[in-house]
């Protein structure tokens, strides 16, 4: 069995790609100047950023190979495993690192809202492109902490670092928006195919079976991350998936209801609910009234 090389600290990390320690907490690497990694498998206990800009060799990550494209940022969060692909011909990849423990932003700002950047949790295949611009903002902004970083430290060192990763992240936000909205044609095909597979969930009948469709199912069939699909699915409808899921349920449940052969609990069964109560629950919320007053009403 493999064996996997546990990443838990920054001077680890530093160690192995041959690079000077300037820091504890925190390391910025330009990948021309370091040891590339060996071929091995890696579970980090960093938070690491990768900014490609050149091919530079296949990755397994989760449950996907990735090759490198330029120009490319890559979030991997403490926890995650990485694996560098042997018998792979490789570039001195061009580039910049990114990583931080995560006690340097414990009690900050940043620490509070890290759970908030879903992209830390997106699948590689998943990963952000970056324009020139975009890309120049990222460089800036690792510039920013290398000079900290390298700068003595004193009781503004930490504010500063954290303050320009939060930056730098609260960017990402907004140029992964971007991409939702250039990638717009995969993106709406994503939406379509969404759309009938949850069409298909009951028309199957596999609410009855399985219960209620969840977000994981769906972002599991379309081979993405629950928190990308999530993100995408908000970006093109305004709403959550879990919100999107919910409405067709509920039309699904107004049609339904018009079968005067069925109980209100045996349609709450067929569309997936454990508990008719729990039914009843989401239809009055998002319908203004029982589903026996509805019933009624209609």
């Amino acid at each position: 069995m493999e064996d996997i090389i546990k990443l838990d600290s920054v001077d680890t990390y530093n160690k192995m790609r041959g690079v000077e320690t300037f820091h504890p907490l925190v390391t910025v690497i330009d990948l021309s100047q370091a040891v590339p990694m060996p071929a091995q498998t890696f579970n980090f206990g960093l938070y690491a950023i990768y900014l490609k800009e050149l091919k530079c060799g296949e990755l397994k990550y989760g449950r996907h190979n990735y090759d490198f494209q330029e120009g490319t940022l890559v979030f991997i969060a403490p926890g995650q495993v990485l694996g560098v692909q042997p018998n792979v011909t490789t570039f001195q990849p061009y580039g910049w690192a990114l990583l931080f423990h995560p006690d340097l932003i414990k009690g900050t700002s940043l620490g509070d809202k890290i759970q908030a950047y879903n992209f830390f949790s997106y699948d590689v295949n998943e990963a952000l492109h970056l324009s020139e611009k975009e890309r120049q903002i990222a460089l800036d902004c690792f510039s920013k902490i290398q000079y900290e970083m390298e700068h003595s430290i004193d009781q503004h060192s930490k504010t500063l670092i954290t303050s320009n990763i939060e930056l730098f992240l609260n960017y990402c936000n907004r140029f992964y928006d971007r991409q939702f909205v250039t990638r717009d044609h995969s993106n709406k095909g994503v939406l379509e195919k969404f759309e009938d597979l949850l069409m298909a969930y009951f028309s199957e009948n596999k609410a009855s079976t399985k219960g209620l469709p969840t977000v994981a199912y769906f972002a599991w069939e379309l081979n993405l991350s629950a928190n990308y699909f999530g993100d995408l699915i908000k970006s093109e409808t305004g709403i959550t998936a879990q919100e999107y899921i919910q409405t067709k349920v509920i039309d699904l449940a107004k049609q339904r209801i018009f079968d005067h052969d069925k109980s209100i609990s045996q349609i709450a069964y067929e569309l997936g609910f454990s508990y008719p109560q729990h039914f009843t629950r989401l239809f009055k919320q998002k319908v203004g009234m029982s589903p026996t007053e509805y019933r009624t009403v209609n």
